[in-house]
């Protein structure tokens, strides 16, 4: 097993374990590594030998910020083939760990964003640490939050999740510890001592996080979940902004800034890609609605466009098209979540 592997696959003591290993690119997912990933589970999802999982990353910095964005970005400037068959894997793996048999831990140390969100939220035990920062901040790039946002993100309590998605807000551990983002609170420094006891007891990965867990604080966000729930209840991006001006504190005045930054593109696509996403009976169903929808809306202008503001050129000066929510309109969005023919779809490993 070479360390310049992108990801390090052993089995240590009765553990499957996955470590991330692209520090440069705060270990951002390839298609390579996905593939490494579900190669590794197929292998281990049989094997008596291994108890459970345990998904972490190697060096100082990160947990996973994402995809290959830029990739994903010039693929989508032509044919979208290769994104497509990078959210094909991706998606298959995020699959993988939400119906795997055996217990999964994901130790959240760090930025973890999009793509690292999509491989650490199906895991059962999920670690914050005080270096955790998560977001889902696809909104601002002209994306949407994949990986299983659709699933995920409307089963947080309220409308935290259709919150998080529309503004692309960051939060600190107190905050995903409390809205279930993440499972438990451990301080970077007593990982070392969750890996050395789950070697003992790799079948109850849950049994030792309790048995370690601390109290990340208070949650900042506690005080505004009744603003959330009553002003991102709506199923119009127009009638968000509209509660949100009305509102007029300085709390919702932020949101509105905030949200006018954003794709108004995506921002419609999101919100019904959320409302849709709790309506569905099973995970695969959501992953199979966001390939068909990604495929398109990574041909828009709004993704090439915002790729190039915040990731190519950095200017952060994007300039979306149509530039306003009324611009965007149903039968456009009925093109984009347009289900794909049986033979192009989506399907899940067996």
């Amino acid at each position: 097993m070479s360390s310049e592997s992108e990801v390090l696959a052993r089995v240590q003591s009765g553990v499957g374990r996955l470590t991330l290993n692209r520090p440069k690119a705060l270990h951002a997912l390839n298609r390579a590594m996905c593939d490494a990933m579900i190669e590794a589970l197929l292998a281990w999802r049989d094997d008596e030998a291994v108890k459970s999982i345990l998904i972490d990353h190697a060096g100082e910095r990160g947990f996973c910020a994402g995809g290959d964005i830029r990739m994903i970005a010039e693929s989508g400037a032509g044919d979208a083939s290769e994104a497509r068959a990078f959210f094909d894997t991706e998606y298959k793996l995020n699959n993988l760990l939400f119906d795997y048999p055996k217990p999964v831990t994901a130790l959240v140390d760090g930025i973890v964003m999009g793509g690292g969100v999509g491989i650490s939220e199906p895991a059962d035990v999920r670690i914050a640490t005080e270096r955790t920062t998560y977001a889902m901040p696809e909104t601002g790039i002209g994306l949407f939050p994949d990986v299983g946002g659709g699933w995920f993100l409307p089963r947080l309590p309220g409308q935290t999740g259709v919150w998080l998605a529309l503004t692309g807000a960051r939060l600190k551990a107190a905050d995903t510890v409390f809205l279930g983002i993440h499972t438990h609170y451990l301080p970077s420094d007593a990982l070392e001592a969750f890996r050395a006891i789950l070697a003992a007891d790799p079948a109850h990965p849950i049994d030792v996080a309790d048995g370690l867990e601390t109290d990340a604080g208070e949650p900042p966000i506690e005080p505004h979940l009744p603003a959330i729930d009553r002003l991102f209840a709506f199923d119009t991006v127009e009638e968000i902004f509209a509660a949100l001006e009305d509102d007029g504190s300085d709390w919702a005045m932020a949101q509105l800034a905030t949200l006018r930054t954003k794709s108004p593109q995506s921002l419609k696509v999101t919100l019904r890609q959320l409302r849709t996403g709790a309506t569905l009976d099973t995970f695969a169903d959501n992953m199979a609605k966001e390939y068909a929808l990604g495929g398109r809306v990574v041909r828009t202008h709004d993704f090439q466009e915002g790729v190039r503001a915040v990731i190519v050129d950095k200017d952060n000066t994007p300039n979306w098209s149509p530039a306003e929510l009324s611009g965007v309109s149903d039968a456009d969005l009925d093109r984009l979540f347009a289900p794909l023919p049986a033979d192009e779809a989506w399907r899940p490993l067996p």
